[in-house]
């Protein structure tokens, strides 16, 4: 079980990665000299940070588009990284990247996510896993299908398992999709107009309209709460938009697609949101410290919602996927929440601003 990619996106991930290693080099050696300084220093909210020996990570499918970024910031806040890839070919062509890293804050490690004792392995004296996997349609058409969307199921919940069996883990941090709210018979009048992390798509209307991508993403966000709650584990999700940024079409041009499917009832409604990838791994790394006093909860990340024609035109430029905007009348049934993240977010930037 794995993630299936072209030769081709595959190259151009692991350059990805390189490139962000180099821009993270300069300020390596800064962060870890701060971190000996300042162990188990008290933050201004009276919560302790975390020492360094405290700081290893995990995060799954460690070259994706996304991953990439959140490994990024997780270096730039000074923690070590363990990240996972699905072959050993994969491994091979990162070796030399892993060894030049400075002060071995970077780790790298094959694990399936069909394999729970090679998970076990990976996770093992990790504070934290991100599990950011998304898969897609090996015939690279579809974008997603529904084989698919059980495969992404079960890895979630062997994932969550892992978790909860590892004794090192306490934080579990799932890449969700803003799919899984925003999916349901439309036409029931007492549904509410504010779609938030309270709002979760209908199973049965994922299946009837055969979204197989928002099907797979709320599956294996559901198991994953079953388990957490069955098993003690902290546990936050972060329900996402569209995940752009800079190459965004061509490095994840399936995952985009199978995420447009449906998009003109999105467009139409007001539900076809993105998110920065910067900004969508900032807030991985925010929940996580977060968790630490909270102990988790459900997120939802948009940094833009389509409300425009010419928003919608440039957003079918780049993605290929039409939307037409002749019949849209400017106004929307529903509208996007997603106050309880920017609440974090702007906390954790007045703490940060505190001198």
């Amino acid at each position: 079980m794995g993630i299936v990619r072209t030769d081709e996106s595959r190259r151009a991930e692991i350059e990805d990665f390189r490139q962000m290693l180099l821009s993270c080099s300069g300020i390596i050696h800064q962060v870890k000299t701060e971190e000996e300084i300042n162990r188990h220093r008290v933050t201004t909210d009276n919560t302790y940070e975390y020492s360094s020996d405290q700081k290893l990570v995990c995060v799954t499918s460690g070259v994706s588009f996304l991953s990439i970024a959140i490994v990024k910031h997780l270096l730039h806040r000074g923690y070590t990284v363990r990240i996972i890839v699905d072959n050993q070919d994969d491994i091979e062509r990162l070796r030399e990247i892993e060894e030049t890293s400075s002060n071995n804050l970077l780790g790298i490690v094959v694990a399936k996510f069909d394999d729970r004792r090679s998970l076990l392995e990976a996770f093992d004296g990790c504070c934290a896993v991100f599990h950011t996997a998304a898969f897609i349609d090996p015939s690279g058409l579809s974008g997603y299908s529904k084989c698919m969307a059980e495969i992404e199921a079960k890895a979630a919940e062997n994932v969550a398992e892992v978790c909860a069996a590892t004794p090192s883990v306490r934080n579990y941090v799932l890449t969700s999709s803003l799919l899984t709210c925003i999916w349901r018979d439309n036409s029931d009048n007492s549904l509410t107009s504010v779609i938030d992390h309270n709002s979760w798509s209908d199973e049965s209307f994922c299946n009837s309209g055969k979204l197989w991508h928002a099907l797979g993403k709320l599956k294996a966000e559901r198991v994953s709460w079953r388990i957490a709650e069955e098993k003690g584990l902290k546990l936050a999700t972060i329900c996402s938009g569209l995940v752009t940024g800079s190459r965004y079409s061509h490095t994840n041009p399936s995952s985009t697609i199978a995420y447009l499917k449906g998009c003109q009832y999105m467009y139409e409604n007001g539900l076809l949101a993105t998110v920065d990838v910067d900004k969508l791994a900032e807030a991985h790394v925010k929940v996580h410290e977060e968790m630490n006093r909270t102990g988790g909860g459900r997120y939802v990340c948009f940094d833009k919602v389509v409300c425009s024609p010419d928003e919608a035109q440039k957003l079918g430029q780049e993605t290929g996927v039409h939307i037409n905007t002749n019949s849209h009348d400017a106004t929307f049934r529903f509208e996007l929440s997603n106050r309880k993240l920017d609440r974090l977010m702007s906390q954790v930037q007045r703490c940060s601003n505190v001198t």
